[in-house]
């Protein structure tokens, strides 16, 4: 036990922000590793682990032996000796509207080791390979262009497509910036053969092109291929179309639209059987199930069955695509689905299709992701939850008749869950752990607002009396994103040091409703700013912070409402953004396609509306600054430049206010790099002690400027 945790003795009076902790900055950067994306594939469980110790490297990670369900062996589930299949300097990371998504794909054909194929970060060409073989591109180079920042052709979302009397083949979606018209997108079939690795004419395209394309889906028997799309200026979020073609020799020949427009967002369709399709759709205000026969009219399924409840039906059953390959529905057979649902956390159900029915399953997590499941009972996902970090978890998905305990979900119960790899494997002290509180607050235009509230927790340590902790307000970025209900290292790292942390859903969030979401509309830098403050001032007023020393933080677009809120307010005495944006004219000039028209939506069209984006600028509100500011930026930033950090900062010296611009070298949109997100961690905490007045044990002081 650390030094700094002696539930038996008497804690030490220290004031806030100067409580020793045994979580640091070098636990954070490489003491765990980022697990995602689990995968079900030969019997052994697959994840995608962010390797912290090789910059973040993407690696694809197995289970060392395969892996039974409970019951089945004595060597069930639980943590589990792991393989790296993915040989340095291999990174399975795509590039596909840059924040990527799903970048790899194990095939299980009978050979004594899956066929793995995954795009490599640096080239973002396509591989093939075995276990213990070299990897061999399956695709060509794409010239770097100044359109795409980098390689012209990138790859995502692979599917394993097998068509009857036909080769196993699978098809990507292909990000093209070669094409004379601009950027395209398309369902694309590379061969597997490695033919097309110096020939882009024997790549075939499936679909017509579209600016956006998500989740292909081909129909069991090969007759169809159900996908998304969008245009510019929608987001996925806010319109797309589910298109279902007909495939003819392997290309769709003719399509049209089942559900979808410029005002609906419809996500993850899936075949139940070779002529019906269910699909995840927000045409009633909430991202719900929907089912159709094909050339016949969809309908909700929470709410025609015998036994739907309009009450479920007003919950998320779906999220932002910010990532392709994100799902949130998984067939179980042609009638029943797992789901993952709900209203600002995550719960995982039984939906029985036909009746209109979820049942709910008795899991702890707050946040559940990548749910797979195998035919001998085998459940996978990713989730994180108030009491433990995130990580791959797994157990057996059992149906019987029983009573109704803990688990249980109307014949459905998990057994034998365990975290098979945890995000954390060196977790540290409970006693240094926050729990998160799920707050709503009531603003005084009588809008509800969101938060999750994590007070300081240290088991050693306890302030003076009558003395009120300092705050941060943590706003996420998207704009379209969400605050999680769980447990986090990063919001330990301050909490446990006597720092509290308020995490805000402001309006605009996801995980409340398409009402909420669309708040922002025409309001970025307006209703989040807003939002926040309501937030703030409800913290001070009921005693749990210390008003004069309130601080913000945000990264990207939580990046621009950490820059508004101090600009055009008055409650913050200190903020940090991350890659944030500054300048929002600049930003509609100068970003990669997926975002270029996000504006349109958050403030207006541009260039017909370029006043608001002038008046809304934190960049051109600084003069109203009198605090201390630190910025955060990666030098190959494509999503939001440097430039935008490099104006604030040149605004902050020419007002002659403190502050401090940190520039990491080969960093992009995040912080990958151990020795970043160590300085960046160290930065922040000195930062805060010398604008709240405490001084951080063992942390280099930063150094400010005017």
């Amino acid at each position: 036990m650390s030094d700094a945790i002696r539930p038996t003795t008497t804690p030490a009076t220290l004031p806030f922000g100067e409580w020793p902790s045994s979580i640091t900055a070098e636990q954070l950067a490489v003491g765990g590793n980022r697990v995602s994306a689990p995968s079900l594939v030969g019997g052994h469980l697959w994840w995608t682990e962010g390797l912290a110790a090789e910059d973040g490297r993407q690696a694809i990670v197995r289970s060392a032996r395969p892996v039974r369900r409970p019951g089945v062996t004595s060597h069930g589930l639980g943590p589990v000796e792991t393989v790296t299949v993915l040989p340095a300097p291999y990174n399975a990371r795509s590039r596909v509207h840059e924040y990527g998504g799903a970048s790899w794909l194990a095939i299980d054909d009978g050979r004594d080791s899956p066929l793995i194929l995954f795009v490599n970060f640096a080239d973002q060409r396509i591989h093939r390979f075995r276990e213990g073989e070299a990897p061999t591109p399956l695709s060509p180079i794409g010239e770097t262009v100044a359109s795409a920042a980098g390689p012209s052709l990138r790859w995502a979302q692979p599917v394993h497509v097998q068509r009857p009397g036909h080769d196993d083949e699978v098809w990507w979606i292909c990000e093209d910036h070669t094409g004379a018209e601009g950027i395209e997108r398309y369902v694309a079939a590379v061969p597997l053969d490695g033919s097309a690795a110096d020939d882009a004419t024997l790549i075939r395209r499936v679909t017509p092109s579209s600016r956006f394309v998500a989740h292909p889906r081909l129909s069991p028997d090969g007759a169809h291929l159900a996908w998304i799309s969008w245009e510019h200026p929608q987001m996925p979020w806010d319109g797309t179309e589910l298109r279902v073609g007909r495939v003819e020799a392997g290309v769709v020949v003719e399509d049209a639209v089942l559900d979808g427009d410029t005002g609906t967002s419809v996500l993850q369709p899936e075949w139940r059987d070779a002529s019906r399709l269910i699909w995840l759709s927000d045409r009633t205000g909430w991202w719900n199930p929907w089912t159709a026969t094909l050339g016949k009219d969809p309908r909700p399924v929470l709410t025609s069955g015998p036994a739907g409840d309009p009450e479920v039906a007003e919950q998320e059953f779906a999220g932002p695509l910010w990532q392709l390959g994100q799902t949130w529905l998984t067939l179980l057979d042609a009638d029943t689905a797992l789901v993952v649902h709900g209203t600002a956390v995550d719960r995982l159900g039984v939906l029985d299709i036909p009746a209109g029915v979820v049942r709910e399953l008795d899991l702890p997590h707050t946040m559940i992701t990548g749910v797979r499941h195998r035919a001998d009972g085998l459940l996978a996902f990713a989730g994180v939850s108030p009491e433990e970090f995130s990580g791959v978890h797994a157990g057996a998905l059992v149906r019987g008749v029983g009573d109704d305990g803990a688990g249980r979900a109307d014949g459905w119960r998990i057994e034998g869950l365990h975290t098979v790899r945890s995000s954390r494997e060196d977790a540290p002290d409970p006693g240094l752990l926050p729990v998160p509180e799920p707050i709503t607050v009531t603003a005084a235009a009588g809008q509800q607002v969101h938060a999750v509230l994590y007070r300081p927790r240290n088991a050693g340590a306890q302030a003076p009396e009558g003395e009120l902790p300092p705050y941060i307000a943590q706003v996420h970025g998207g704009p379209t994103g969400q605050a999680a209900v769980g447990l986090s290292l990063g919001i330990a790292y301050y909490t446990s040091r006597g720092i509290g942390v308020v995490d805000i859903n402001y309006g605009g969030s996801t995980g409340f409703g398409r009402t909420y979401r669309d708040r922002l509309k025409g309001q970025w830098g307006v209703v989040d700013v807003e939002d926040t403050v309501e937030v703030m001032r409800h913290l001070v007023r009921a005693g749990i912070a210390d008003g004069e020393r309130l601080g913000i933080e945000g990264g990207s677009a939580g990046g621009w409402t950490t820059l508004a809120c101090l600009t055009r307010t008055e409650e913050f005495s200190a903020g940090v953004s991350s890659f944030g944006v500054a300048d929002a004219v600049a930003l509609a000039q100068d970003t990669h396609d997926f975002e270029s028209r996000y504006l349109d939506g958050l403030i207006g069209r541009y260039p017909e509306e370029a006043s608001v984006y002038v008046e809304r600028a934190p960049l051109n509100h600084v003069d109203s600054l009198s605090c201390p500011v630190l910025l955060l930026q990666g030098d190959e930033d494509p999503i939001v430049p440097p430039n935008q950090a490099e104006m604030f900062r040149d605004a902050l010296a020419a007002k002659g206010i403190p502050h401090a611009y940190l520039l990491f070298e080969g960093e992009q949109h995040g912080f990958r790099k151990a020795e970043n997100i160590i300085a960046a961690q160290e930065a922040s905490l000195s930062f805060y002690g010398q604008v709240f007045g405490f001084e951080p044990v063992g942390i280099p002081r930063l150094e400010l400027t005017r």
